[in-house]
């Protein structure tokens, strides 16, 4: 009995040896012979925003299956999809008039989807709200004929920004649509943002199933924008705000999602996703929102090859169109998925920035989340350590079952809403080894359950 127990230690501690080397030899190689950056810099400088049905979107889809071809996969495909393409026009234009002649020029983005003011601006008073519910309270008397300023901030006090985005991007979202039932003509919404600054932040909206000729135009103020018009509206509350976009929705075209698969040795009918969306918005180059995540998902297998590992389960690469303003990519890939019956036992989506990796969320049970925690240790040297139970990724939430696991990359969150959806989202605010990290992080956690499985 002594000299099974003592087998038993000695099996163990190899086998927490050998999986502790190899998660170094990959963090090693991520830091050393990566392509996250090389690839990140060309898909943002050379291509640039890529927003779904543009020139910029279809150059994207081009480079990245070209570059995947490049790479040890088995197969490499095009997946084509349906996606809207709207078009933002000029640069929008807004002012504050307190009285006439005396004006303040504010920074607004038109929302992603919005209608365009008419050509000479929309010009009215302002009603100012911090929430949906407000606008039932208030009622058309008090909103006919004005136009309403969302300016319900992120709240500051969530350590998690992704909460506190959660909990006030429900006005941008729904605020158009809302809105309009009261006799609104407008909206402006103060940008989803937790510092104070002069970058306003586009982001998708919906009119539900409102006809064109109810639909109002929307856009986002900055946050210091939206500070002075607050401010200003205390002293002044008959100004009038006026703000012009030139946007417009146009037919929608075919697009595709970009995949690639390497068979498994052993269990090929397992597969492990690893994605991204190549999609962003126009006003930047979408380098953190998500060229980080489709930089990060293509350096996977680079990283295997280097140094030599074959996985046992199917490895497939998704580089999701239409994250922002439709999720028609995704939509698409799990309908296929679907009618194939393939068999996703792990995805993880890598859409947060490209900000230092601090660790994983995971959406499974308490049984596997269990198991999952004993793979911190893995992860400790590299301070990638943080292991919770929550969301995984937009594109593939839809791929959960009772018996998988979808996870996702979360980096250090404090400064990514500065960036998120502006025209400051550039290739410049990348830092080298936080991006290599996350590749390496991704590529351990997939190492782990090809290696071990989920059950």
């Amino acid at each position: 009995m002594r000299k099974l127990l003592i087998i038993f230690i000695l099996f163990a501690q190899f086998s927490y040896t050998q999986d502790d080397i190899v998660i170094k030899d990959i963090f090693n190689t991520s830091l050393t012979k990566s392509k996250a950056y090389s690839w990140l810099d060309y898909l943002s400088n050379q291509i640039g925003g890529r927003l779904s049905g543009s020139l910029e979107a279809e150059r994207a889809v081009e480079w990245g299956k070209s570059e995947l071809e490049k790479l040890n996969f088995d197969k490499v495909w095009l997946q084509p999809v349906m996606v809207p393409r709207w078009v933002r026009g000029p640069k929008e234009f807004a002012l504050i008039e307190t009285e006439p002649g005396i004006t303040f020029n504010v920074p607004i983005a038109a929302l992603g989807g919005s209608v365009a003011t008419p050509s000479v601006g929309l010009k009215a008073e302002v009603i100012e709200v911090f929430s949906l519910k407000e606008l039932e309270e208030l009622g058309k008397e008090k909103i006919d004929g004005k136009i309403v300023f969302f300016n319900r901030p992120m709240e500051p006090e969530f350590i998690q920004t992704f909460t506190a985005y959660g909990r006030a991007v429900d006005q941008r979202a729904l605020g158009a649509l809302e809105a309009s039932k009261y006799g609104a003509i407008g909206i402006i919404v103060r940008s989803m943002n937790l510092r104070l600054d002069d970058h306003p932040h586009t982001g998708g909206l919906t009119y539900g199933d409102l006809p064109e000729s109810k639909k109002i135009p929307a856009a986002a103020i900055s946050t210091n924008g939206a500070e002075k018009l607050s401010s200003l509206l205390k002293i002044k509350p008959k100004l009038k705000f006026l703000f012009r976009q030139q946007c417009k929705q146009m037919s929608d075209v075919m697009s595709y999602n970009v995949i690639a698969e390497k068979k498994g040795t052993t269990f090929p009918d397992e597969i492990i996703l690893v994605a991204g969306h190549l999609d962003s918005w126009d006003t930047g180059d979408g380098s953190h929102d998500d060229g980080a995540g489709i930089v990060h998902s293509m350096d996977l297998i680079n990283i295997f090859d280097n140094i030599n590992y074959k996985p046992k389960r199917t490895i497939r690469v998704v580089l999701y169109m239409n994250e922002e303003n439709g999720k028609r990519g995704s939509i698409k890939y799990k309908e296929i998925s679907d009618r194939e019956k393939l068999n996703h036992i792990f995805a993880i989506e890598s859409d947060a920035g490209g900000f230092l990796p601090l660790g994983f969320s995971f959406t499974t049970d308490n049984e596997k989340f269990l198991k999952i925690l004993e793979w911190k240790k893995f992860f400790a040297p590299y301070f990638i350590n943080v292991f919770i139970k929550g969301g995984s990724g937009a594109d593939i939430e839809n791929l959960r079952t009772d018996s998988n696991v979808l996870a996702g990359l979360r980096p250090n969150s404090q400064r990514y809403f500065d960036y998120h959806h502006t025209e400051i989202d550039t290739f410049d605010a990348i830092n080298k080894r936080e991006l290599e990290l996350g590749s390496g992080a991704i590529a351990s956690l997939v190492y782990l359950f090809d290696k071990y499985g989920i059950e």
